[in-house]
């Protein structure tokens, strides 16, 4: 029986279609045979110089030119391509199989550095990348997808713009307006707030109503305790003052869970990483565990919050600025965001200049600049002492890559810190906010159903 390894160069060689779609995804390393390893490194470096297939006869010639390898080298080399013929296989089980055996080798290989990286054995690599390189090994995948032909995909492209596009709503009503009903997937969401003023409540809102929505929520945090999370999740969902639920008796805390839920099909999962010390190969990872252990696939991911996750493309002790570093970390989070395709929802700081200012914008990001031009969608919470005495937060668009962010460019939601909860409010304190933009039609018919606490009887 032919090995995998012999199968996949004789077809390199035999079928130029194969060759083209798997050449990008193969790595010479992946081949333990040295023999194998130097017939797949010609035929590689052919196709790349030439755009062209490699025949048996120009492999063996360019083998033999090369200084690097004995006679007896040369000589298995040449034995080995004797046995290339163009006896067919399917294309497709040869595709997958190739596909299956590089994830294998790349598995095998991430293995062997990270023990080496373990032992302490490599001197420019420390433990903190090994999550990083079994994460990568384990993505390995091919991506048949060269792109979009437009005057040959028109019609693809005609009904994509009348496919209803997935997306994670809100329970606001203008957060729905302003995102043409809800975040979209392969996106990164930004809240800009100081201090105390909301992003944590924020975000653990918007977990409990998608969790109330039958959606799977993964939420990570590298501030606080993950018993803290649920703590202000129990208030949100269960209708209790968040200082009162340690008061619950226990039969009436279980009755008000399960009754929680009986009425979602959904699982939240709050899991906590000390801070600065996770970035996006950890939660990767994480993602892969998760899919193994629980079989759990989330539709939305929560992470509060972006300043201080780490970089997986610096060290902790690198010398870089705080633009390139956060960018970074914004910039592998939405590319987190597109390989798991769904929406990531995290928050930033704002500045020493933009805390307790009613009037925020871009230039009061705290650290970089170059989060805004990544993410898709940003807005800035905004908290004073008038809108805290109405029970209230603003809500400000400063970037939106989903609707004209001139569309309700300011509005208001009511927040009940006591019970970690946001809700809308009366369309007078929309039209006392001043430069509320334009309204775009928007049709309730379209919405889901908005699940209300009041239906929640306990």
């Amino acid at each position: 029986m032919e090995r995998i390894e012999t199968t996949i160069l004789r077809n390199l060689v035999c079928e130029e279609e194969y060759s083209r779609k798997v050449i990008p995804f193969i790595e010479p390393d992946y081949f333990e045979n040295k023999t194998e390893k130097v017939i797949f490194q010609e035929i590689s470096q052919f196709i790349v110089k030439y755009d062209s297939a490699i025949t048996i006869e120009a492999l063996n010639i360019e083998i033999e030119n090369r200084t690097d390898l004995t006679e007896t080298e040369i000589k298995e080399s040449r034995e080995t391509t004797r046995t290339f013929d163009d006896a067919p296989v399917d294309t497709q089980w040869l595709i997958e199989s190739t596909e299956k055996w590089c994830r294998d080798r790349a598995i095998y290989l991430a293995l062997m550095e990270s023990i080496h990286i373990a032992d302490g054995n490599d001197e420019k690599k420390n433990r903190d990348a090994i999550p990083t390189i079994l994460s990568d090994a384990l993505a390995v995948s091919f991506d048949n997808h060269i792109g979009h032909d437009y005057l040959q995909d028109y019609e693809e492209r005609y009904e994509s713009y009348h496919r209803k596009e997935s997306r994670i709503q809100f329970d606001l009503e203008h957060f729905n307006k302003i995102t043409k009903g809800g975040l979209p997937n392969k996106t990164l969401n930004i809240a800009l707030a100081g201090t105390g003023v909301g992003k944590s409540l924020f975000m653990c809102h918007h977990a409990a109503s998608v969790l109330l929505e039958g959606k799977n929520v993964l939420y990570i945090t590298l501030e606080m305790a993950e018993e803290k999370i649920a703590e202000r999740i129990d208030a949100n969902l269960l209708n209790v003052n968040i200082q009162d639920i340690t008061d619950l008796p226990k039969p009436m805390f279980d009755k008000k869970v399960n009754s929680i839920a009986k009425k979602t099909q959904g699982t939240l999962i709050i899991k906590e990483y000390p801070t600065a010390s996770a970035h996006s190969g950890h939660f990767k990872s994480l993602l892969n565990e998760l899919a193994l252990k629980k079989s759990f696939k989330p539709d939305i991911i929560f992470i509060d919050y972006l300043n201080i996750c780490a970089s997986s493309r610096y060290a902790k002790t690198a010398n870089v600025n705080s633009y390139s570093y956060i960018k970074a970390i914004a910039e592998e989070l939405r590319g987190l965001a597109v390989e798991a395709n769904l929406p990531i929802v995290s928050a930033t700081q704002t500045t020493r200049s933009g805390y307790g200012s009613s009037d925020v914008d871009l230039t009061d990001t705290s650290e970089s600049f170059g989060l805004p031009a990544t993410a898709d969608l940003m807005f800035a919470l905004i908290s004073t002492e008038e809108l805290e005495g109405l029970n209230q937060i603003m809500v400000k668009q400063l970037k939106n890559r989903y609707n004209d962010p001139t569309i309700f460019k300011r509005f208001v939601v009511g927040v009940d810190r006591a019970k970690m909860r946001l809700y809308d409010c009366e369309q007078k304190a929309q039209d006392d906010i001043l430069d509320n933009g334009t309204e775009e039609e928007y049709n309730e018919e379209k919405k889901l159903p908005k699940k209300s606490f009041a239906e929640f009887k306990f």
